[in-house]
């Protein structure tokens, strides 16, 4: 089996935009803090997954460009502007993911390619490995999130186009475009982004380590 096939994007979002349903326990401040955190936590434990040889970041935050371009294997790439009716922010999402899959396919054409939120400071490689080992068997496969609805992880094997579906419900909307579901327990790391108070506590009483734990320590208890 050859190791290092797979070219991960990552998108994320504005930390000064992101994050806005964790305004009812963090400060404006804070909450770009934890955007920023858990997005290079995520790409980190991304580069430790056997399969990965490359991670695209794409982002219009400055701070996690310079962290992104500061690791080994990473190429930070600036976010596509936003259409001004893009009032919730998905076809935004939809673009940058575009533009990080174009510039992955760019780079690497014989790569299989795979989209993964940047909120997932967390994440256990050794699952990504074995998510993205059990992808490799569909041209196009999806991993819902811990609810069921959304989507964590996206994948397009090599030749195979990706077209993005971001948003409410993306989860069916990549099957219904032809995404293959992805099976793990719904413990499972890779399956629980950080969007809602209840998962912001669900990671703190996991204990998350890397920049996301150092910078939660310091906030101290939430609410």
């Amino acid at each position: 089996m050859l190791l290092g096939r797979w070219v991960l994007v990552v998108p994320v979002k504005d930390a000064r935009r992101g994050k806005t349903r964790l305004a009812d326990v963090l400060e404006a401040r804070a909450r770009a803090a934890l955007v920023r955190a858990m997005a290079l936590d995520t790409v980190e434990a991304v580069l430790a997954v056997p399969r990965v040889a490359r991670v695209v970041v794409v982002t219009a935050d400055p701070e996690v460009t310079a962290g992104a371009a500061a690791l080994p294997r990473v190429r930070a790439l600036p976010e596509p502007p936003a259409a001004p009716d893009d009032a919730a922010g998905w076809a935004s999402l939809d673009r940058a993911v575009s533009a990080g899959v174009a510039a992955a396919r760019a780079e690497a054409p014989t790569a299989h390619v795979g989209v993964l939120l940047g909120d997932l400071p967390g994440l256990d490689p050794a699952e990504l490995d074995a998510a993205l080992a059990a992808a490799e068997a569909h041209p196009l496969a999806v991993l819902p999130d811990a609810e069921g609805t959304g989507t964590t992880l996206l994948t397009a094997r090599a030749g195979t186009a990706l077209r993005p579906a971001f948003g409410g419900g993306s989860a069916a909307a990549h099957r219904a475009l032809g995404h293959a579901e992805l099976v793990l327990p719904a413990d499972a790391t890779l399956r629980h982004d950080v969007d809602v108070p209840d998962d912001l506590a669900a990671l703190v009483a996991r204990g998350v380590g890397g920049r996301t734990g150092a910078l939660l320590r310091r906030l101290g208890p939430l609410g």
